[in-house]
């Protein structure tokens, strides 16, 4: 993918979270099925980096639990911050940054903490180009504490009747699909206004190879959530 082709991607993401923080938020308030499962191990002790925390559900439901270890929160928008801000406001062991995954400076004055789990739960298929992706998950590999996991999920959107009609052509945004790589989908948005975001669909090949290029080893994986439980797939990976 060319860079200018990608930077225009990521761009449009971020519009749209800017534009759409509040609805956005509005319709994450329960925590998908898959992610309750990956919840149960977690102890109470580990440390847990939350990429692409959001409105910090995830956070909440963590030390709703009991859990004492840190936890840390990325994520882009200020205004999910400030949400996941008001909704973990008292916690302990809470620490919440602005970050952009897109950026080379993400993991900044958080490298030298290595983490027990961390997390990216319907982050990396907003991450536009096999080469972002790769040096993404290169920079998590270095934050794995030595027996911790990287656990993650991506939309399979196409499993999905639902989410297959809101798939737009590319000319919506100016391009066509000779500039974007194979697995990727602009789908529209209809809570609470409309908008356009860039969404990656994995195959497990592909998944197999982002992790062997990057440090990792495939521990397990799972389809969950939505029709018959197959909207999202998560893995679990180690590193080797």
């Amino acid at each position: 993918m060319e860079l200018d082709v990608r930077d225009q991607l990521i761009n449009l993401n971020r519009r749209f979270y800017q534009s759409f923080a509040k609805q956005f938020s509005d319709t994450r308030q329960r925590l998908q099925p898959g992610v309750m499962r990956i919840l149960e191990l977690i102890s109470t002790q580990d440390d847990v980096l939350d990429l692409g925390c959001g409105n910090g559900q995830l956070g909440y439901e963590l030390k709703s639990r009991g859990q004492e270890g840190i936890y840390t929160g990325l994520d882009s928008n200020a205004d999910l911050l400030d949400i996941a801000g008001e909704k973990l406001s008292g916690e302990e062991s809470v620490s919440l940054h602005q970050r952009d995954l897109t950026t080379n400076s993400w993991d900044v004055e958080i490298t030298a903490k290595k983490f027990d789990f961390i997390l990216a739960f319907a982050v990396l298929h907003h991450l536009p180009s096999t080469e972002l992706r790769k040096q993404v998950a290169t920079k998590i590999r270095k934050l794995v504490a030595p027996s911790g996991r990287f656990i993650h999920s991506e939309w399979q959107l196409l499993n999905s009747s639902r989410l297959r009609e809101r798939i737009q052509p590319w000319d919506n945004v100016g391009l066509n699909p000779d500039q974007v790589e194979t697995g990727d989908y602009l789908i529209d948005w209809r809570h609470g206004g409309q908008g356009l975001r860039y969404v990656h669909v994995f195959s497990e090949l592909e998944l197999e190879t982002l992790a062997r290029e990057s440090g990792f080893q495939i521990v397990e994986s799972f389809g969950s959530d939505g029709e018959g439980g197959k909207l999202g797939l998560y893995q679990i990976w180690k590193g080797v």
